[in-house]
């Protein structure tokens, strides 16, 4: 059985791990508006990781005795000022998200509750790749900023992401 407090911080990031989804929904309607369909089809890509991330969550609460329980997600921003500010904006975020795992496993680790903490090592990984992920586009955006050409070819590069449903994550 999962503590009360640990339940309700773990249905905390469930409701972050939406919002994440839903802002990354909404940087795709940016680009797919900015017709950018690669760049549009990584933050969909984005999307399904996240979404997965939150069953992830849901599925080891209801594993643990816990009861999910689903909150109010905030509406996220429309606009950004470039594709730049917009991944700029992504890391910035899988950097606060960073923080609220690391949060979440020291909680697990004051509660002596060794089974979360062991689930949650699977989301510090996830963390590190997240941010090497936006950081690489980052860079190749930093590299084309001022050319049109190249903003373009890198869209088609970002059009080939794909995702994977990690191991375990069940609807």
């Amino acid at each position: 059985m999962i503590s009360d407090k640990l339940q309700e911080a773990i249905n905390r990031q469930i409701n972050r791990e939406l919002y994440s989804a839903y802002l990354y929904m909404a940087m795709a309607a940016y680009f797919d508006h900015l017709s950018l369909p690669g760049f549009a089809h990584w933050m969909k890509v984005q999307v399904q990781e996240e979404m997965a991330h939150a069953l992830k969550l849901y599925n080891y609460l209801n594993e643990r005795g816990g009861r999910a329980v689903m909150a109010e997600i905030e509406a996220p921003p429309a606009r950004w000022d470039s594709p730049l500010a917009c991944f700029q904006a992504v890391l910035e975020h899988e950097q606060k998200v960073t923080g609220l795992i690391n949060d979440l496993m020291d909680l697990a680790l004051a509660e002596r509750d060794h089974a979360t903490s062991g689930f949650l090592q699977w989301f510090v990984d996830e963390q590190v790749e997240e941010e090497a992920s936006v950081g690489e586009v980052l860079s190749k955006l930093k590299l084309v900023e001022n050319t049109a050409g190249g903003l373009f070819m890198l869209d088609r590069e970002l059009a080939a992401r794909t995702f994977t449903m990690p191991a375990g994550v069940t609807l």
